[in-house]
């Protein structure tokens, strides 16, 4: 492997049929992973890898392929994993998105209609109260303000590549999932992918 943070999805798809080792995380949400994901892929939401940083990095070995929606939060995972001296760890760049966009398969593991994904939510969110405070705004002038917070919120998270208001939209119930054990994932990190 070399020093190369992140894979296009055609590299990435060669690395996984190449290597079975290969251990494929995403790191989105339960609720994203559970409406579609890699086959075999290990979901380990970014906020698990932060919180059991140690314990991801003690248990992980081999080649590892990072995920998200689009590869902000990938990118983040990728940063503090190595920062922890875990080597072999890459990004697929464009994260599900350019994979579904490539038509490489994914599968499902949520009974009936996909979940929105967290940057949708961000964007309803952002926009609701964008819109709402400049309507609100005609009657009571300083609402306005909060149009202009939430556009220095939007342009501090593109500046940092991080985003405060998806990591609390992260936290909602729906974006959690019916329940997440981090034991299993962990176990799933240090046994690689189980290949059907």
């Amino acid at each position: 492997m070399t020093a190369e943070t992140g894979v296009d999805v055609s590299t990435a798809r060669a690395l996984i049929a190449d290597n079975p080792g290969v251990l494929v995380v995403d790191v989105r949400t339960p609720g994203e992973f559970a409406s579609s994901h890699i086959p075999d892929a290990v979901n380990l939401p970014l906020d698990q890898v932060n919180a059991h940083l140690r314990r991801v990095v003690a248990d992980a070995g081999g080649t590892m392929l990072l995920i998200c929606q689009s590869g902000g939060r990938a990118s983040q995972a990728h940063a503090a994993l190595t920062r922890a001296g875990l080597t072999g760890v890459v990004v697929l760049e464009g994260g599900m998105n350019a994979w579904t966009g490539a038509g490489a398969p994914t599968t499902s593991s949520a009974a009936g209609r996909p979940r929105w994904g967290l940057e949708r939510q961000v964007r309803l969110v952002a926009g609701g109260l964008v819109a709402t405070s400049v309507l609100a705004g005609v009657w009571w002038p300083p609402a306005r303000f909060v149009a202009g917070f939430v556009g220095a919120g939007l342009t501090f998270s593109a500046l940092t590549n991080t985003c405060a208001m998806g990591m609390a939209l992260a936290r909602l119930p729906c974006n959690r999932g019916e329940r997440f054990d981090i034991d299993a994932a962990v176990a799933r990190l240090r046994g690689g992918p189980a290949r059907a």
